[in-house]
């Protein structure tokens, strides 16, 4: 057992490292990043829709500013002049253009747009084009913007698999759209908050979200005075037929001007959805990784299932927790750490239960009939297989070869050995065909019960019928084998069979079981069976196994009350009719059961 318990242990151990390290490795090579940011997807599902930041208002090209206009994209820069003087009149702080203006159009609408920026003073512009040296052509070139007193910002956002997740802090020298407008209004940007160079953009909630107001209404004043009043007011194309649109961690076609309006809220609320520490992810996958091989070496067999629901349900709960607080957990590092603990733990529990199975179903198939190993093996105890002492009404059958020992003596060793396992062959087929369990091999005795360890309700009946099968038909079976093998005298029989309460069950220690059966019943049949020598029979049966006989019992023969060694009252024997004062030969004619 202790070997055993040693072996389990270094396997679980050797699980629990190996799906920590699993787990680490997952998450510091980010191996599996495109399924990993998928569940930011979802935790931003269950968080749901959060505030909007009110220092940042969207003003959208709609479908409603295109219909009225009569116009289709993209508007002449006349009405993005007027739009901006607009906003600079309301007080806006910060004007911020989601829209490209690098090529020139018409002369009086590109100068009326240049001169409305340089009004305001207070514009930043986008692009997407930018040179290896952070050279810009907005406006023409960087004289063009200095000239508008105007900023640039790149509208450039990374995706993973498609999907808008993080933003950048710059793209060669050039800050990123929602950076510079938060500069360009006097805010303070901490590089702090990209990690890598890129932060999480912590989204309020799906497409929709921001309520943008119509550009058609800034156009022709139709806003409450003051809506724009110390904001950032990011203007951009929200109309679906423009397509400017992409997929994001909160949703589908969502307007580039509303993931910038996400984004500038997210460097103004001081980037408040980050990644974990390294440190914490560490200790949290290692722990994940060690949860179920240490609960497994405390529950044994599968008491230790609900540990890993129990974790997965914690885990899961717990990374949507930590999400809404602001802190993204490694969620899929961390299942993986879970599950290959908790299917290591599984393959170990059931080899180390196979092994111990095929170790027990071995020690019993030669001792026990076929049809009953199965169910041997069912009930043993899980923890280590032993078969648990148990008590139960059984018969306890002991035989012995009379006359076997001189025999021997005349006889080289290799014919001994041949000439023993013919005879416990014969006398075991015997037992196991009638149902009886071989408990061992004494020499040329044999120790055999019935009704463990499996209940038979017929234990008597089969263990007589295996003494009438012994005596009539195995016995001079044997005896003419051994005369073909040159032993010239037949041998005889002595069985003794006593029913009665029986206590059975594995003994020894943890290099070595053995199933027995032990109590008053098995020592009475064992003297029984040294009984039948002196009185002349091949067989004793005691009273208490006639009595539970369930079939036949005319062929019995009471003895009398005898006087049993170690016993202070008698006990009624019995014998078999034709064995009676036969005990030199110890054959019986048949008329019995088989």
């Amino acid at each position: 057992m202790r070997r055993r318990e040693r072996l389990r242990a270094g396997l679980l151990a050797a699980t629990a490292l190996a799906a920590a390290a699993l787990g680490v490795l997952t998450w510091a090579t980010g191996a599996l990043e495109a399924l990993e940011v998928r569940t930011i997807d979802a935790r931003f599902d269950v968080r749901g829709r959060e505030p909007t930041n009110r220092d940042v208002a969207l003003v959208g090209i709609d479908e409603q500013t295109l219909n009225e206009l009569g116009l289709q994209a993209p508007l002449p820069r006349s009405l993005h002049a007027r739009a901006i003087d607009r906003l600079r009149r309301d007080g806006a702080r910060v004007i911020a253009y989601d829209l490209e203006f690098t090529s020139e159009t018409d002369p009086e609408e590109d100068n009326a747009l240049i001169e409305a920026v340089r009004r305001a003073g207070n514009v930043v512009l986008a692009t997407s084009r930018i040179g290896p040296r952070g050279e810009t052509d907005v406006f023409g070139g960087p004289e063009g913007v200095e000239f508008a007193r105007a900023r640039v910002g790149s509208s450039l956002i990374g995706s993973i698999s498609g999907r808008v997740y993080r933003f950048p802090r710059e793209q060669r020298g050039v800050p990123s759209f929602a950076v510079a407008a938060v500069q360009r209004g006097g805010g303070r940007v901490e590089a702090s908050g990209f990690e890598d160079g890129q932060a999480w953009i912590d989204f309020a909630g799906p497409p929709g979200t921001w309520d943008p107001v119509s550009f058609v209404d800034v156009l022709r004043g139709r806003f409450r005075a003051g809506t724009f009043r110390n904001r950032i007011a990011i203007v951009g194309s929200t109309a679906p037929v423009i397509k400017d649109v992409a997929s994001t961690a909160a949703g589908e076609q969502m307007p580039g001007p509303e993931i910038q309006a996400n984004a500038a809220a997210t460097v103004l609320d001081g980037f408040p959805l980050g990644e974990s520490p390294g440190w914490l992810s560490v200790v949290l996958l290692a722990a994940l990784g060690l949860v179920v091989p240490a609960a497994a070496l405390g529950l044994h067999g599968l008491r230790w299932l609900p540990v890993p629901l129990v974790a997965l349900a914690g885990w899961l709960l717990g990374a949507q927790l930590a999400f809404d607080g602001g802190t993204i957990l490694p969620l899929v590092p961390g299942l993986i750490a879970l599950g290959v603990g908790m299917l290591g733990t599984l393959a170990i529990t059931n080899l180390i239960e196979l092994r111990d199975r095929r170790r027990l179903r071995a020690q019993f198939a030669r001792f026990v009939p076929a049809q009953v190993v199965d169910e041997v093996v069912d009930r043993a105890e899980h923890e280590d297989l032993r078969l648990v002492g148990t008590r139960r009404e059984g018969t306890v059958l002991f035989c012995d070869l009379r006359g076997f020992t001189s025999c021997a003596e005349k006889l080289e060793a290799e014919r001994v050995i041949e000439l023993l396992n013919r005879y416990l062959t014969e006398m075991s087929e015997a037992i196991l065909d009638a149902g009886g369990t071989v408990v061992s091999y004494m020499g040329d005795g044999i120790m055999a019960v019935f009704g463990a360890p499996l209940e038979q309700g017929d234990h008597a009946d089969r263990a007589l019928r295996a003494a009438r099968e012994m005596l009539a038909h195995r016995l001079p079976r044997f005896n003419a084998w051994a005369r073909e093998f040159g032993v010239p005298d037949d041998f005889a029989m002595g069985i003794g069979i006593c029913s009665g309460p029986v206590m059975s069950g594995n003994v020894g220690s943890d290099r070595r079981l053995e199933y027995t059966a032990v109590g008053d019943t098995t020592n009475t049949a064992s003297r029984l069976e040294g009984m039948t020598k002196e009185h002349g029979v091949p067989v004793l049966i005691a009273d208490s196994t006639r009595s539970g006989l369930r079939g036949p019992s005319d062929d019995l023969v009471s003895l009398g009350d005898l006087a049993v060694r170690g016993r202070s009252a008698t006990l009624t024997a019995w014998t078999l009719r034709d064995a009676e004062n036969d005990g030199s030969e110890g054959v019986v004619s048949g008329g019995g059961q088989h």
